[in-house]
């Protein structure tokens, strides 16, 4: 075959996929997402029937009752579990809870048929690792997910040659476990990047080879990728780690961005939002952003995505799993709901309402209350908006979101006067405040950062106002440090760099042990080892 004709055939073949992902996008934007979730819930009911979970809560009686009935029924009966409770509950029933996070669960039609072959492990900074369980069923759905996504964003741009090229998918750990013959644990990225379809091993990089290299050396070998390969049309990944890349391609490459990158059409981010970072986004491209898309991806679901043009996700009901919503207002001081509170499925959600996610899952989680809140900002179509996870600065009663705390940052950021990496709030205790650690640019004026990031609280969330005039809660305490110093810090105290690792933004701790030993960090003498600067701190920085 000449050259000619391949590229002809090559071409037609793009066309034919254009064609067919234009198609595609119709239908899915034909859907009735409620008719969905009715037909999700019985299918999972059905399927799950025959289990040990299905038997204990007689599954059978659900039969063929209207959907109304049925979910009366299911939500007086299964209790709302976290993960600790559904794990001593049913993951490890049978093995001392000393065994929870350390091992595998050995899952044979428990929570659903058949042997659970793989688990996504997950480390938690306040408990043992986190194994979900990720059953075939799952990985189909995720995978029709994310061609769905795909299938939107090539409608709505038909000269795209995304299909023409590659994406650089900026996993976490690609180690994976062998449990036993055939059960594998992991990272998701590594999961999905392990057994992803054998068709798509030429479009996908980085290859195994940097995949597995230590996190200075696969960043320094993306990036290189990234200057060496101009096929390399989509990145996706977490936020500040595609700031690092990026930042490390320029570095590299010593040329602006836009020079380096032409062919770069599409950054796919997830994982935390994009808010605080977009100011820094913008200046690696001299303004002139790439397509952006933000999916809300987990271990347990696949459970939103963003449609081009659109300001903000869709939540997608259609990949297996029931959503039911509790109000932020029901959940406890640790952003708990109760066994049984008072949850709403997805035709009775309210806009403006802040909830907590719950699901019901076709990989055998039930009423798993998954530590994510939303709000719905649209009912038709269903727009969301991520509002954090279930941590809360709620120490003095506050309950201060992970959104809220992100605004903050957004809106120091966009002021121009600072450029904020990446950050931290934990909460003094005994001192009455909340701590701020700020890796950001020198030259950040500690005192006009503490400033905004009170006003900008003050304004977001009304018992924060109240209690900051009342002086049951003092100025908060600013600590700035270098650009890479939490990530420092994370590198050497926990661990943890690179990929998919994120940093909270707020401390999970109960004892706020994490962000005291974020500052501890910077401020011990024998830190003058790695390299990093003193850092300036600003106690009662405003009144």
């Amino acid at each position: 075959m000449t050259l000619m004709s391949k590229i002809q055939r090559s071409g037609s073949l793009q066309r034919l996929l254009h064609l067919q992902a234009v198609k595609r996008a119709g239908k899915f934007n034909r859907r009735d997402p409620l008719a969905a979730q009715h037909k999700i819930f019985r299918e999972l009911l059905e399927t799950a029937t025959n289990t040990q979970f299905g038997r204990d809560n007689t599954f059978a009686r659900f039969k063929n009752r209207s959907f109304k009935i049925a979910y009366r029924y299911y939500k007086s009966c299964v209790p709302i579990r976290s993960y600790q409770e559904f794990m001593t509950d049913y993951f490890y029933r049978d093995r001392p809870a000393s065994a929870i996070g350390r091992s595998t669960p050995d899952l044979d039609n428990t929570t659903w048929p058949g042997t659970i072959k793989m688990f996504c492990e997950t480390s938690g900074t306040t408990a043992p690792s986190k194994f979900i369980p990720f059953s075939p069923r799952m990985f189909a759905e995720n995978r029709r997910a994310a061609i769905d996504m795909m299938s939107c964003y090539l409608a709505a741009h038909p000269q795209s040659e995304i299909l023409n090229g590659k994406i650089l998918y900026m996993s976490g750990s690609t180690r994976l476990t062998k449990v036993k013959r055939g059960i594998w644990s992991g990272d998701m990225s590594a999961l999905t990047l392990r057994f992803r379809p054998w068709y798509l091993a030429p479009f996908v990089e980085p290859s195994p080879e940097i995949s597995a290299l230590p996190w200075e050396e696969k960043l320094q070998a993306m990036a290189e990728l990234l200057l060496r390969d101009d096929q390399i049309r989509v990145i996706s990944g977490v936020p500040p780690w595609i700031i690092l890349l990026l930042k490390r391609t320029v570095e590299i490459g010593d040329k602006p961005l836009r020079e380096l990158l032409p062919n770069l059409e599409l950054i796919i981010h997830a994982g935390t939002s994009m808010a605080p970072y977009r100011n820094e986004f913008e200046a690696l491209f001299d303004g002139v952003l790439p397509n952006l898309l933000e999916l809300l991806p987990s271990s347990e679901a696949f459970m939103a995505f963003q449609q081009p043009g659109e300001a903000q996700m869709r939540l997608a009901p259609y990949y297996g799993v029931f959503f039911e919503f509790v109000r932020f207002e029901d959940l406890d001081a640790h952003g708990k709901p109760a066994p049984y509170a008072d949850a709403v499925p997805l035709e009775q959600v309210e806009t403006g309402q802040r909830y907590a996610v719950i699901l019901s899952t076709c990989s055998g989680l039930w009423r798993y209350h998954i530590g994510d809140t939303i709000r719905f900002t649209s009912t038709s179509p269903h727009f969301i908006e991520f509002t954090g996870r279930d941590r809360l600065l709620d120490k003095l009663e506050e309950k201060v979101t992970q959104g809220e705390v992100e605004l903050a940052v957004a809106n120091l950021n966009r002021n121009g006067r600072s450029n904020v990496r990446e950050f931290m709030v934990g909460v003094d205790i005994p001192a009455r405040r909340h701590q701020w650690v700020l890796a950001a640019q020198a030259g950040l004026n500690v005192v006009d950062a503490a400033r905004t990031l009170d006003v900008t609280l003050r304004a977001l969330n009304a018992d924060y106002a109240t209690f900051r005039e009342q002086g049951r809660i003092n100025a908060p305490d600013v600590m700035v440090v270098p650009e890479d110093g939490i990530y420092r810090w994370s590198q050497v105290e926990r661990g943890k760099l690179g990929g998919q690792t994120k940093i909270p933004h707020i401390d999970p701790t109960q004892d706020s042990s994490m962000i005291g030993s974020l500052r501890q960090f910077h401020l011990s003498p024998i830190r003058a080892d790695t390299g990093i600067a003193k850092p300036i701190r600003t106690e009662h920085a405003v009144t």
